[in-house]
């Protein structure tokens, strides 16, 4: 009979291994495959299973419309009627093949895709080709169909406090550029700029070779260049006009907009770029899990030191985020909940950033430093997302998004650098947005930030 000891020691050996398994950053599998067909920049990683996922991923987010709304006016026509394909016969097919047709955009991105059984890869090379070249601008689907979604967007952002402030913020974080809401305001005029030959002319730009790529999941790359080869012939090699290019520029402030429907605050400080970007910081993925807010842990509040600092407040919503883009990035930090809680916990949160520019102890490092990991590699393993990163990397900076590479720079982090990340953030102007009761909820200067 084995003595305990010996238990343990086998316990706690085989534990170690599975550690360092579940540790590695991922299989060859998750790498992805670049090149060119057709003048068609693609992408893909043939992770194996039954379901395949593609999509167009287009600079043509709210970053990049020369007019309020065709971001979403683009978003929301895709899959209409083409000139070989009914939009009705385009949802039956979809429908006796098995599939899900999807679309969103971003501030940066238009993500045009589906998913699929793998072997119906054929077809949906095919039905995407044609929505990026032989999709019909039509003024009565525009009037009928695609205004009414875009003005029922509007009412809904208006009754959104958090969104409206989050909005905010990146406006007065980027002005125009990343800084566009990402749904139009009530108070823009849209039936003026999101006309039939505003997002036709949009529609040639976004889907013109320069601006856009092409990335699988779930699919070998040789059929997927076979078949862009096929289906992409007639894809314009020259945009109309060119979409935007400007080099971020981050410039800070405070804005205050009063709200009888909740009570929102949004700190925001300058972030990282994308892995794919020139201005990539890993270090801000870190000092975002170590603020937190939200515990990934049941039943305990967690380590991370915002979770921690607002445990007087139970009912009130507080979630640290790195937002990523091409060129720049934004370190956001949401208070959602009542005017009176917001007040009380906002300095708590300014003195937790404060705190993170001074000292951080090594378990404190160490737990977030692993939390970023989990965060990035989970995110980067999801289809979606890791094909909104691939088809931007290729498009700004001809380079996709690999997750092996963004887990070795995680690894690189060290406490000084979270440390000199979090002063530098205090040191620069804040971007503060305050939705809601403005006789309770707190100015910036209030609450210890440079404005």
């Amino acid at each position: 009979m084995l003595s305990r000891s010996a238990v343990r020691s086998a316990a706690r050996q085989a534990w170690q291994q599975q550690r360092r398994g579940l540790a590695a950053p991922a299989s060859g599998s998750f790498q992805y495959q670049t090149g060119e067909a057709h003048g068609v920049k693609i992408a893909s990683r043939d992770i194996p299973g039954p379901v395949g996922s593609l999509a167009i991923v287009s600079k043509a987010g709210t970053r990049f419309q020369h007019l309020p709304g065709l971001a979403e006016g683009l978003n929301r026509y895709a899959f209409k009627n083409t000139e070989r394909r009914t939009s009705l016969r385009i949802q039956r097919e979809s429908e006796l093949l098995g599939a899900a047709l999807q679309s969103h955009h971003t501030r940066e991105n238009l993500v045009v895709g589906a998913k699929f059984l793998r072997d119906d890869l054929p077809y949906f090379v095919e039905l995407l080709a044609e929505v990026a070249t032989m999709t019909k601008y039509r003024a009565h689907v525009m009037s009928e169909e695609v205004l009414p979604l875009v003005q029922l967007d509007q009412k809904t952002y208006l009754a959104n406090t958090l969104e409206m402030a989050v909005n905010s913020a990146y406006g007065v974080a980027f002005h125009r550029g990343l800084g566009v809401p990402l749904k139009p305001a009530s108070s823009t005029p849209i039936s003026k700029y999101l006309t039939v030959e505003n997002l036709e002319e949009y529609a040639a730009c976004a889907y013109a070779t320069p601006n856009f790529a092409l990335v699988g999941n779930g699919v070998e790359h040789s059929e997927l260049s076979k078949w862009v080869n096929e289906f992409f012939g007639d894809v314009s090699s020259q945009a109309p006009h060119a979409l935007g290019g400007e080099q971020t520029k981050y410039y800070g402030g405070e804005e205050r907009i009063s709200h009888a429907g909740g009570n929102s605050l949004v700190l925001a400080f300058p972030g990282s770029s994308a892995p794919t970007g020139a201005f990539y910081k890993p270090e801000a993925s870190v000092l975002a899990a170590l603020l937190g807010g939200q515990s990934t842990i049941k039943w305990t509040p967690g380590f991370s030191l915002l979770s921690n600092a607002t445990q007087d407040a139970p009912n009130m919503h507080i979630v640290t985020k790195s937002n990523i883009f091409s060129d720049a990035g934004l370190l956001t930090i949401e208070m959602n909940g009542s005017a009176n809680d917001i007040r009380r916990t906002a300095g708590k949160v300014v003195d937790a950033l404060k705190a993170c520019s001074e000292n951080i102890s090594d378990e404190q490092f160490q737990k977030a430093k692993a939390l970023a990991k989990f965060k990035e590699l989970e995110h980067g393993q999801l289809p979606q997302a890791a094909m909104e990163l691939t088809g931007a990397g290729l498009v700004q900076g001809n380079k996709a998004y690999q997750i092996d590479e963004v887990a070795k720079n995680l690894d690189s982090v060290t406490v000084d650098k979270v440390k000199q990340f979090a002063k530098e953030a205090l040191e620069n102007k804040a971007s503060v947005s305050a939705v809601g009761d403005l006789y309770v909820l707190p100015y910036a200067e209030e609450i210890g930030l440079k404005v």
